[in-house]
């Protein structure tokens, strides 16, 4: 990562981005064209092999996505219901071979059989109506899933208007910035997109760093197979996210706020802007809100298909439009992020949440869960579930009642769940039992709680296969910046294979010693976290495995 480059690359600011022109050149065939890339690194006074290089990262920057007009889901949740052989069948009457992409995780991981096509997402019984699909603007693309809180409703309670729901803001803007920041603290509200990290100490370390111009990031690029509450928190509860941001604006001292929604999420998006547009009409946004000489307001940057944008550094890499490889730390973002400035990333319900804690104070939200995880926490299901899709509990619920009371069971038998996304742990059905909602637990458990999707794995479907699934799309979405990820996880992909597909049995030393060099040598927890779920299955499928094995 070039200090240089990111100085370069921040120049114009934010309303003439890179990597978002980028994005917009790519929208009329699927990637820009080489002019046009060798054009903008002479705007933007970077060499040309920066553009290109850049480019060449992204699922719909790169040359190979030319031409493509359908997506098919290969996320895992999609994978595991063994749905998707048949949307690509029925696909390959309408259009091409080459036609024909792929997207990680549509979102619609509680019905399955999605697709993308013409902007929009479907699933479930979408298939069935190919015929009035394509070619034609209609609504089929509105999916609906469950959507309860078990106790408490606070990231699932309804939206009420403008002018009351940003009360608590107006309110805050009379405060110290100070006063309102400790409330944060005293909640003790932690990321909820996988690290646990406490919020408040985020903010507080952005706010003590000396510098005009400071950024927050909301990471809207869940990438997790079988998570979507970030969907549904961008789709139906716009307002809390923005409110999260501004608020966070405030308690820093930044003007600036971003939000990098991910490219298979396009209603996201507009949605999202449309929310902006009202807070702006409002007056809640622009220069001296509701007079109180704060400024603050909003860009969203639409991602462009790479799961390491998840992770914050190479988030904020792919937005100054360089490769999304992952930084090394520190300096941390809070002291040196975009475009070198002091910046804040967080995750969309951890934003989310800061509405309740606002209002009501942080005890409130610290009164509700557990003593070191405080809170809800929202939970996504898949369709194996006789009651599928996004359930609000208290941190602390016990795991077995999300599984048999919210969810109802599950429709046909099931071995094991892998909950927390690709880098999450892979348990047993035996040991739902033994946890509960929040960090400790799962981490105590030898699992990790992290976006708490769930996806199930069926009973007739080879570990093996799992193995080496999690593996293929860790090296698929490697950035490459070390090479304990970038080797190590292609290897593993490739023992994997070679063992489901011949009589060839895996050296567990060697796989043993593989495993320990991702988690010890891997810059970031794309490596380093994707040995978990597969020591979970060497752990507790062992006699399914034994014969792949030496």
């Amino acid at each position: 990562m070039s200090d240089n480059l990111s100085e370069l690359l921040g120049r114009k600011g934010l309303k003439e981005n890179l990597f978002d022109q980028l994005g917009q050149l790519a929208k009329p065939d699927g990637a820009p064209s080489e002019e046009a890339m060798a054009k903008l690194a002479e705007d933007f006074l970077v060499g040309s092999a920066n553009t290109f290089g850049t480019a060449s990262f992204y699922d719909f920057l790169k040359a190979e996505n030319k031409g493509k007009k359908v997506y098919v889901c290969n996320g895992t949740a999609c994978l595991c219901a063994g749905t998707q052989n048949k949307v690509i069948d029925t696909l390959k009457g309408h259009f091409e071979d080459a036609e024909i992409g792929h997207m990680t995780c549509l979102g619609r991981c509680h019905e399955n059989s999605a697709f993308h096509y013409n902007g929009k997402n479907f699933s479930g019984d979408a298939l069935g109506q190919l015929e009035h699909i394509i070619g034609s603007e209609n609504d089929s693309n509105r999916d609906n899933y469950n959507v309860k809180a078990s106790g408490q409703a606070i990231l699932t309670m309804p939206f009420t208007n403008i002018e009351d729901y940003y009360q608590p803001f107006k309110d805050a803007l009379n405060k110290d910035s100070e006063v309102v920041l400790n409330e944060i603290k005293i909640s003790n509200v932690r990321g909820r997109g996988g690290a646990g990290f406490p919020m408040g100490m985020k903010l507080e370390f952005c706010r003590k760093v000396e510098n005009d111009i400071k950024f927050i990031i909301c990471n809207a690029d869940e990438g997790d197979p079988g998570a979507y509450s970030d969907r549904y928190l961008l789709e139906h509860q716009p307002h809390s996210v923005l409110f999260g941001m501004l608020i966070s604006g405030f308690v820093t001292h930044a003007k600036y706020g971003i939000l990098y929604i991910r490219a298979e999420y396009p209603e996201s998006v507009e949605i999202v802007q449309k929310a902006i547009d009202e807070l702006r009409e409002a007056g809640l946004i622009g220069d001296n809100i509701n007079g109180s000489g704060f400024d603050f307001d909003f860009k969203i940057i639409q991602a462009q298909g790479s799961y390491i944008c998840g992770e914050e550094t190479a988030l904020i890499s792919s937005i100054e439009g360089q490769r999304p490889e992952v930084r090394v730390r520190p300096p941390y973002p809070a002291q040196k992020g975009l475009f070198n400035k002091p910046t804040v990333v967080n995750n969309v319900e951890t934003l989310a949440a800061l509405h309740f804690i606002i209002e009501n104070g942080g005890e409130a939200w610290k009164s509700i869960g557990t003593e070191r995880s405080s809170g809800t926490k929202l939970v996504c299901l898949d369709s194996f579930f006789n009651n599928p899709g996004m359930y609000e509990v208290e941190m602390g619920t016990p795991l077995s009642e999300v599984v048999y009371e919210l969810g109802g069971g599950f429709k046909s038998e099931v071995k094991a769940l892998q909950i927390g996304g690709p880098l999450g742990g892979l348990v047993p059905v035996s040991k739902i039992e033994d946890l509960t909602v929040d960090f400790e637990s799962f981490s105590k458990e030898g699992f990790l709680l992290g976006h708490a999707s769930v996806v199930s794995i069926p009973k007739d479907f080879p570990i093996l296969k799992f193995i080496e699934h999690l593996f293929d799309f860790a090296a698929y979405e490697s950035c490459g910046k070390c090479f304990p990820c970038r080797l190590g996880t292609k290897r593993g992909q490739e023992l994997a294979t070679k063992a489901l597909n011949s009589d060839y049995k895996i050296d567990r030393m060697l796989f043993t010693d593989l495993l320990t060099t991702l988690e010890e040598g891997s810059l970031c927890a794309h490596g380093g976290g994707i040995p978990l779920p597969v020591r979970n299955a060497l752990e507790y499928f062992e006699d399914e495995l034994k014969p792949h094995f030496n």
